[in-house]
């Protein structure tokens, strides 16, 4: 019972950040090669770095379109370089980028407090064993969330604004739009 009431939990709060379905997303960026899989809760949603664009050029960029977004980047996770430390060996890239709409965050808490873990939304910069570099992130879509939690249009609307700019963002790395 606590397991399938943690994974209702889960579905729910990713939902709520994650509007546009896998596919709908994927058409928003013809440019860059992007991949949807799906795993029990959620959807993973995967964009390729486009031949050229450096991890370090990527994540500028992300950085950039995050602040021209008005998408504040509230946390970046340099997880390789953490794990370099502790082990001393050298690692592949993994950095975890954190960006939140601070005023739709307290607006989604006071709905229900549940949604908090999944704030701020997540873009990983990962480097694969080949040394390609994705962009990834977890893809929900919220309608039925939404529907259950009575969320306000207006409420749902924002949301996926910021899921837009999530895409926008991970366009932006790709592409490598400095």
């Amino acid at each position: 019972m606590h397991d399938r009431f943690l994974a209702t939990v889960g579905l729910v709060l990713a939902t709520l950040l994650l509007p546009v379905p896998a596919a709908s997303a994927a058409t928003a960026a013809p440019k860059a090669q992007t991949t949807a899989q799906t795993t029990a809760q959620s959807s993973v949603y995967k964009m390729k770095l486009k031949p050229g664009v450096s991890l370090s050029e990527a994540a500028d960029s992300m950085r950039l379109r995050a602040n021209a977004l008005n998408l504040q980047l509230v946390a970046e996770l340099p997880m390789s370089q953490q794990v370099e430390a502790v082990t001393g060996k050298p690692q592949r890239t993994i950095i975890i980028f954190q960006f939140c709409d601070a005023v739709l965050a307290r607006d989604l808490i006071e709905v229900n407090m549940d949604f908090s873990i999944y704030m701020p939304c997540r873009i990983a910069l990962i480097e694969d064993a080949s040394g390609q570099g994705w962009l990834v992130m977890m893809d929900v879509s919220i309608d039925a969330v939404a529907q259950e939690k009575r969320l306000p249009p207006a409420l749902k609307e924002r949301i996926t604004a910021v899921r837009n700019a999530l895409i926008n963002i991970m366009q932006a790395g790709a592409r490598g739009d400095l």
